[in-house]
């Protein structure tokens, strides 16, 4: 099926529908194994990682992320951040100009791969995967970006009891104000309790910056219920009205927090 029989058969009025693709079918039928293992269970990470080897030219990093985002729009819907969604966190990264990146949540390498487009070039990101098959996946697409050198993910989570954290401060140079940008996509309940496990780690420094996706949808209410009660205290934060991954009908926040330190 051609890129435009599949665009006509998921727009509704010029507007992206994304419940009339069957790969968004298939996804929501395998919910339950997504939110366990952080893959869909129809082999489409892995899919993801050879269409990206094959059709992506090896080391050029702007073709690599345009191979995924066509991957996404016309085999299969991905979890990742995404095109539009994406270009928020592309002029964070910019506006803060970064030099230690902390990802939480690297799925398949996709907003890393941007992050690492809008950084400089001494800067590195190390990114927090649960998932050791993402990981891998993630490896393998960011050495053929050419970038792989710049991008360390760790199979691991910050509510492991303190080994992951560990690790981060003893392999990866986390000490006290190293971390200038946070990226949260990862487990929605999680973001709360990892921001503040970074906090009282002493990572951060007055104007790091969070940018925490899918705020709206599915939704992070004490993540966002936090950051208002902290508004001007802790915290500065703006919301970027946007739409969920690949779609337009379903709406969705970004969330941009400067860090106060008071």
């Amino acid at each position: 099926m051609s890129g435009l029989t599949v665009k006509r058969l998921t727009e509704i009025g010029g507007r992206r529908v994304p419940f009339l693709r069957w790969s968004v079918v298939r996804m929501l039928v395998g919910m339950p194994k997504w939110m366990r293992e952080w893959q869909v269970g129809d082999g489409r990470e892995e899919a993801l990682a050879q269409y990206v080897v094959a059709n992506a030219r090896q080391g050029d990093l702007d073709d690599v992320i345009a191979t995924i985002d066509r991957f996404c729009y016309e085999q299969s819907v991905m979890i990742n951040i995404g095109d539009e969604k994406g270009a928020i966190l592309d002029a964070a990264v910019r506006r803060t100009d970064p030099k230690l990146v902390l990802e939480l949540g690297t799925y398949c390498g996709y907003s890393a791969l941007r992050v690492a487009r809008a950084m400089g070039p001494q800067a590195r990101l190390v990114s927090i995967e649960f998932n050791p098959a993402n990981a891998a996946i993630a490896r393998r697409i960011w050495d053929h970006a050419g970038v792989g050198d710049r991008l360390t993910v760790v199979v691991g989570t910050l509510g492991d009891g303190g080994a992951t954290a560990a690790r981060l401060q003893s392999e990866h140079g986390f000490v006290k104000g190293s971390v200038d940008l946070v990226f949260v996509d990862h487990d929605k309940n999680a973001y709360l309790p990892d921001l503040r496990l970074i906090i009282e780690r002493g990572w951060l420094h007055p104007g790091s910056v969070a940018v925490a996706d899918n705020v709206k949808f599915p939704g992070a209410p004490k993540y966002r219920a936090y950051m208002k009660d902290v508004e001007g205290i802790e915290w500065h934060s703006v919301e970027h009205s946007t739409h969920a991954e690949y779609q337009t009908l379903l709406k969705d926040i970004v969330m941009e927090s400067d860090y106060l330190a008071r």
